[in-house]
């Protein structure tokens, strides 16, 4: 039996990196969770990315309004949790993050990654696309402070998005990193990272994974089967993705 074929045999629980029109998704909150009930999701989490991004980062000072907007979600879809966070943006000063420590406690859940479009981010020679070993370096630090720092100031990421995904980076270390700090790495539907190659690097070590949508339009919520079959073509053992089970 190919792994194709056991793609059916697994179902996605919860997706916990969803985007809407708060930053650049084409969706609602509404629209999202209407999804989600609709493909039997148990939650999921609104994950707008962090403020720091000049062409589309969420205004913190909305999160009110997305706090209302949830609760009326909730009303509509009472059999999903719907979580307020944010995928922050990882920067190459203190604090690592785009959300300053004084903010986490408004959100329900952090998700970070590297991303373009952010200032201060080492953007313009991952851009380009230099493949130097210094770059490796300075990418692959700035991932490693982001995840050690947040925990020095008591706060957690819950999930590293995409890692490897726009540059160059050691996944030997940020998994060992990830196993440190307990933060959850991402298979990603949108990005083809984690790779197959960097989730057999990153499974050596006691880490667990996430697989998400990264659902920029509503439709694709609940999308688990290209990011499962990466996995599956990894060897890795389903048991391991934290939200996915058997039928």
């Amino acid at each position: 039996m190919d792994n194709k074929s056991l793609l059916g045999k697994y179902m996605m629980v919860y997706d916990h990196h969803t985007h809407t029109t708060y930053s650049h998704g084409k969706g609602s909150i509404l629209d999202n969770a209407r999804v989600a009930h609709e493909k039997g999701l148990k939650s999921i989490a609104i994950t707008d990315h962090g403020p720091g991004n000049f062409l589309y980062g969420m205004k913190m000072k909305l999160i009110p309004q997305m706090r209302e907007d949830i609760r009326a979600a909730k009303a509509q879809y009472p059999d999903v949790k719907i979580f307020l966070g944010v995928e922050a943006n990882t920067i190459l000063k203190v604090p690592y993050l785009d959300v300053k420590p004084a903010d986490w406690d408004k959100l329900d859940i952090v998700l970070a990654g590297f991303h373009f479009a952010v200032r201060g981010a080492g953007m313009l020679p991952n851009r380009i696309g230099l493949k130097s070993q210094s770059l490796l370096v300075q990418n692959t630090d700035m991932i490693l402070n982001a995840l050690y720092y947040s925990e020095d100031c008591g706060n957690h990421i819950d999930i590293l998005t995409h890692p490897g995904d726009k540059g160059p980076f050691d996944i030997d270390n940020i998994a060992r990193a990830c196993e440190d700090t307990g933060t959850f790495m991402e298979i990603n539907a949108k990005h083809p990272h984690l790779s197959v190659e960097e989730i057999r690097i990153a499974a050596k070590y006691d880490v667990k994974f996430v697989i998400s949508s990264d659902a920029h339009v509503p439709e694709n919520v609940g999308l688990y089967e290209p990011q499962l079959l990466r996995a599956l073509d990894a060897g890795l053992d389903p048991e391991r993705i934290v939200n996915i089970r058997a039928r």
